[in-house]
């Protein structure tokens, strides 16, 4: 499959141009043409099916996906202002995506030190977003389910500082979770050089009893039934937008024969109810959130082809394109593994992997973006240079 990397320049021509020949601008300066996709009349409104959703029409909409973020609201911003949806003023916390519609696949958990804030900045980018005709749709990945499951191996002793942050946040809201949660992202960073300033504000290896008020104000807001479980309950294991499928291991053709919609279900009610009971219906999901071939766990699409047969890759084609086939869809969105050589696509262009490690606790990588206009998929990436550039990879 050729690739052809182009340099354009959103702005008037001509354009601008490095030393090196090459066209440059500023993210920034590519917002507006780039949100402007089915600008030129009132656009059809965006309708949602499933609770949560699962099959989403967005006519004429640009889509925008990003890969595991890892509790690294820093990259996090810098993936979503590349992606034209985030104001690159780190205070104003604005949607510049317009009618764009932005989906992040997951694995916003653990690694990092500022889990609740990105929610936390989602949540209100969709708030926004709705408003100006487009919309922001988050996939729960394997570390989401591991959480509500009560599994904090993965958590950075950030995460857990965090959450004691947020508690005492929401007690001083009056416990009015909907406040406090839409404004932690607008409150965190302050909140964080206060506790650093107080007392044993800050992690001691030895420190027993401040590691237990971590885990204790961790399990109560992710814990089945917590309120932050909750909130992920709101978010679809898998997602159809379109002609695209969105999910963060891999939807797999036995996942389609279960249901798609009752997949999410379940997963929903499972991390909504507080587990108290013995109904069945509140087992944890074991087709969607267990086991190699899990809808979150999966790796059959995103595994590097150095380390595996010729056989082995045709075979995971072959399933790609009978899963895509099943559902009616053109291509599949996934994160869950980092790929060593930045957002690429697999399975004969039918796969698209977009986790390249960009948190700080994976790989510390350059974020880049896949984004999606007229079934046509694009690799945004910034590129390291003196001038503010922007590659734009376009697989033809």
């Amino acid at each position: 499959m050729a690739v052809l990397a182009l340099r354009l320049g959103f702005v008037a021509p001509p354009y601008p141009r490095t030393s090196s020949g090459r066209f440059a601008f500023s993210p920034s300066s590519c917002r507006a043409a780039a949100n402007d996709v089915g600008v030129g009349g009132p656009a059809r409104p965006i309708t949602v099916d499933g609770d949560p959703p699962t099959v989403v029409s967005a006519p004429g909409r640009r889509i925008v996906a990003i890969g595991d973020v890892h509790g690294d609201l820093s990259q996090t911003r810098a993936a979503l202002v590349l992606a034209g949806v985030l104001s690159a003023d780190s205070e104003g916390h604005l949607w510049t995506g317009g009618r764009t519609v932005l989906v992040q696949v997951g694995d916003i958990l653990d690694r990092g030190e500022d889990e609740i804030a990105i929610l936390s900045l989602l949540s209100s980018l969709n708030m926004q977003a709705k408003s100006q005709g487009g919309a922001v749709f988050q996939i729960n990945g394997n570390h989401e389910t591991m959480n509500v499951e009560g599994d904090f191996r993965y958590c950075d002793p950030g995460g857990f500082d965090e959450c004691v942050r947020f508690l005492d946040y929401l007690d001083e809201c009056d416990g009015n979770w909907d406040n406090a949660f839409r404004n932690w992202i607008n409150v965190c960073e302050r909140r964080k050089k206060e506790y650093g300033a107080l007392p044993n504000g800050d992690w001691h290896p030895w420190d027993f009893v401040k590691k237990q008020k971590g885990f204790a104000a961790r399990s109560s807001l992710l814990k089945r039934g917590g309120p932050l479980a909750c909130e992920l309950a709101r978010h679809p294991v898998v997602l159809k937008i379109n002609d695209w499928i969105f999910c963060h291991g891999g939807l797999l053709p036995h996942h389609v024969e279960y249901g798609i919609e009752r997949m999410n279900r379940e997963v929903s009610i499972w991390m909504k109810c507080s587990g108290e009971d013995g109904d069945d219906e509140t087992d944890i999901p074991f087709i969607a959130t267990r086991g190699y071939d899990s809808v979150v766990w999966s790796r059959l699409y995103s595994q590097d082809p150095a380390e595996r047969t010729r056989r082995a890759l045709m075979l995971s084609s072959i399933v790609a394109e009978q899963t895509l086939e099943a559902v009616g869809a053109k291509g599949m969105v996934v994160g869950h593994t980092p790929q060593m050589h930045g957002v690429n696509c697999k399975c004969d262009g039918k796969v698209w992997c977009v986790d390249v490690g960009m948190s700080s606790g994976i790989l510390s990588s350059r974020p880049e973006v896949l984004e999606i206009v007229n079934d046509r998929p694009k690799v945004l990436k910034k590129r390291r240079e003196l001038y503010d550039e922007m590659e734009v990879l376009d697989y033809l």
